[in-house]
């Protein structure tokens, strides 16, 4: 991609007047087939999205780092061609919009062969990138962590190593062999993908030291026994904005395709007194190429290691339903299942940019089932986050009930807890000099009440 951005680079030079390099010029292609080639015979099929939402996504990732997409289109294809993908009809006639627009990039959205991204290259006569690359462009601009660019290195390396097929002419020359017993030496190609292959093979070294920093981390965070609530959910359904709103973290939260990559944890204390850590994770996205999800498994443990999973929905988009069913499937490769209601809460957010009707109705939809129904919110106004809190607290500290405590003189220390860990519904202060409190409180909470006191002086109400 830094090829690509020399023209544009050279506006900054001194001299040239200009504070800033001009966009890179790109032209966006959508591809649509009609008989779409299965790439994994066991998979499920998915949900049909809108040729339309597609676009709309595309031009978005095309914007996340930056590019002036100056063209768009959707292409529809009947029969995918071997060596283009596209009709050589299609082809030419993007040929001449690259020529009339002065473009420097084509974006396909849709993974291309090696051979596939050569001859378009070579027809075109500009750089060609497809959704796998893209995307690997925008994880490298993101990342801000050691880790984070360690793990976009690896990805980046191993999508490289899959184009060095018969991808340059130049590759099919050889040098010559070592001694009067060599051969005709080792070919171009094969030196690069050894190069390749040792960079690999240092990387997954380090990022195994990272790993094993993380397992650390956790086994500290186990010593002190905090539930992990992790938040996730497809690229740009506000997972930083409710992070932010929870926490006061400064994450920075825009409306922008994988605006965050690097994860985030803060400790977060519920209104009842539960402490939580929050985890905030990178966005998913439909097609992420298996090469980032292998190099941000370490990252992506701390979902898998998380007490409860929220999974951020924007019910505004139109294409909802297709981006949850993505999420699930990447959550199902990583070992856990959406489905599973004892574990995964659906949280609805962008509530606030619903109509009055389908508001109306997905805030009833919520209502009838609280404990395993979706939870509605709205991350920017804070809507419906009360809800949240008790559902969040209820599944990681147990069910609410009421309870009576009479503290003793002796034991009125232990009043400001209970005021901290617990809704204080009635106080009576006793002749004694002690006190009877009713309160509201978690079962983790009633537990360690009954630590406290020994048990006798805690009582739950009867069930009304």
């Amino acid at each position: 991609m830094a090829r690509n951005r020399d023209a544009a680079d050279k506006s900054t030079q001194p001299g040239n007047g200009e504070a800033n390099a001009a966009p890179t010029r790109a032209i966006v292609v959508v591809p649509v087939l009609t008989r779409p080639v299965a790439t994994d015979e066991t998979s499920r099929p998915r949900l049909t999205r809108s040729p339309q939402a597609r676009h709309d996504e595309a031009v978005g990732l095309t914007r996340a780092i930056a590019l002036d997409p100056v063209h768009s289109l959707v292409v529809t294809v009947n029969d995918p061609r071997p060596g283009t993908l596209l009709g050589s009809g299609k082809v030419a006639e993007i040929a001449d919009l690259v020529r009339e627009s002065e473009a420097e990039l084509v974006i396909v959205d849709h993974p291309l062969t090696p051979v596939q991204q050569r001859n378009l290259e070579k027809e075109m006569n500009v750089k060609v990138l497809d959704r796998t690359g893209l995307i690997l462009e925008i994880f490298g601009e993101r990342a801000r962590t050691k880790e984070g660019t360690l793990q976009v290195e690896l990805a980046h390396l191993n999508y490289q190593k899959g184009r060095l097929v018969r991808s340059w002419t130049h590759l099919e020359r050889q040098r010559g062999g070592a001694g009067f017993l060599g051969g005709p030496g080792e070919t171009q190609i094969e030196a690069d993908r050894r190069i390749l292959q040792d960079k690999i093979v240092k990387l997954k070294r380090e990022l195994e030291t990272v790993r094993r920093t993380r397992d650390l981390h956790r086994a500290k965070r186990k010593k002190v026994p905090f539930p992990v609530v992790a938040i996730v959910g497809y690229t740009n359904a506000g997972k930083s904005t409710l992070f932010n709103r929870l926490t006061g973290a400064g994450v920075l939260a825009e409306d922008m395709l994988f605006a965050t990559l690097d994860p985030t944890l803060r400790r977060l204390r519920l209104p009842h007194g539960t402490p939580v850590i929050l985890s905030d994770t990178v966005g998913f996205i439909s097609d992420l190429p298996t090469h980032l999800v292998a190099a941000f498994r370490a990252t992506l443990e701390e979902v898998v290691e998380a007490d409860l999973v929220l999974h951020l929905r924007d019910i505004s988009d139109p294409d909802t339903a297709a981006q949850a069913e993505d999420v699930e499937r990447i959550l199902a490769d990583l070992g856990v299942d959406a489905t599973d209601d004892r574990r995964v809460i659906e949280v609805w957010n962008k509530i606030d940019l619903l109509d009055e009707a389908n508001r109306e109705r997905l805030l009833g939809a919520a209502r009838r089932d609280r404990r395993h129904g979706p939870v509605a919110i709205s991350a920017i106004s804070g809507e419906g986050l009360d809800s949240l809190f008790a559902v969040v607290e209820e599944y990681v500290s147990g069910e609410l009930a009421e309870l009576t405590v009479t503290l003793a003189p002796a034991e009125l220390a232990h009043v400001d807890w209970l005021y901290r860990n617990g809704d204080v519904i009635s106080r009576t202060d006793n002749e004694n000099g002690g006190v009877t409190l009713v309160l509201r409180a978690t079962e983790s909470a009633r537990e360690e009440i009954r630590s406290r006191l020994g048990g006798g002086s805690a009582k739950e109400s009867p069930d009304e």
